[in-house]
């Protein structure tokens, strides 16, 4: 007689006769959990971590959010932009052909260029392009360098840059300004706002351009009146403000970082041709129904 004996050999299911199937080793277990597309407990795909941060030297960081978004910007600020950019899109304002950056001797050593550049903007405030640029003019024609204006008398200098606004306090700060630069900085002019608006006679919108045209580095908006007006004008600020300063902290606050080196030129040039300080031009400007200031004419 021969006995039948159980299989061995592990099944799917159940038996026919209702028996429970073999177990299987743990070892086997882990090896079909493997096979299988049902994940096992140890093999599970770990959650990714949405983390926000800030991509480094303009490389974009795989599924990068911003850290900040602006809380508030104008409306239409935009559209506003757009069309200053078509009315200036000519490029023959006085600021395209006399701003800073066409002052200096472009053949002059690099450190003579940027002193020449920091001195052009202590001429400027409170003075025209056009009075800027002659005073510039006369300067290098007599050898414009930290040891010749230091060697200079204050009348002769005087005479030089006359009639720039508030002429004799800038003989004092050029001479001031150029000591310290001497003795200080070889010759050279700071490259950090802080040590700029330090020198006797340089504010915040000079020091901000000087780092733009002298260093090449854009460390701020720079402000002038031009800027203040138009931006109180149009409401590029969240509340009125007073002074050129608190506008460009203003400014700063909302206006994406990659049109900062281009605000200060643009609306320079908008306020010497069309949003003049008494009558401006709105009726041949673009922005006319989009101003709020032109709605209240």
């Amino acid at each position: 007689m021969v006995t039948r004996s159980r299989s061995r050999t592990p099944r799917a299911g159940p038996r026919a006769g209702g028996e429970e199937p073999a177990s299987i080793p743990s070892q086997e277990v882990a090896a079909e959990g493997r096979k299988s597309h049902r994940p096992v407990k140890y093999r599970q795909k770990p959650q990714r971590l949405h983390v926000a941060y800030e991509a480094l030297d303009g490389v974009k960081g795989e599924e990068a959010e911003p850290l900040k978004f602006p809380a508030w910007e104008p409306q239409g600020w935009q559209q506003q932009l757009a069309n200053i950019r078509t009315m200036r899109s000519k490029k023959d304002a006085p600021v395209d052909q006399l701003g800073a950056e066409h002052c200096y001797d472009p053949n002059a050593p690099p450190k003579v260029r940027r002193y020449q550049v920091l001195l052009s903007l202590m001429l400027s405030s409170q003075t025209k392009d056009q009075v800027t640029a002659g005073a510039m003019q006369r300067l290098r024609a007599r050898g414009l360098t930290v040891d010749r204006i230091l060697q200079m008398d204050d009348g002769t200098l005087g005479e030089l840059i006359y009639p720039v606004g508030f002429w004799r306090n800038k003989v004092k700060f050029i001479k001031q300004t150029s000591a310290i630069l001497q003795q200080h900085y070889d010759g050279d002019i700071p490259a950090t706002v802080a040590e700029l608006v330090a020198l006797p006679g340089v504010g915040p919108k000079m020091a901000h351009l000087a780092m733009a045209v002298a260093w090449g580095t854009i460390s701020g908006i720079a402000v002038d009146t031009h800027v203040h007006r138009i931006a109180n004008r149009l409401r590029w600020t969240q509340r009125p403000t007073k002074s050129p300063e608190e506008t460009r902290a203003a400014l700063e606050e909302w206006l994406p970082r990659e049109l900062w080196s281009e605000i200060n030129g643009l609306l320079v040039g908008f306020g010497q041709q069309t949003c003049l300080p008494v009558h401006p031009h709105c009726q041949t400007c673009l922005n006319q129904a989009l101003c709020p200031t032109a709605q209240g004419l």
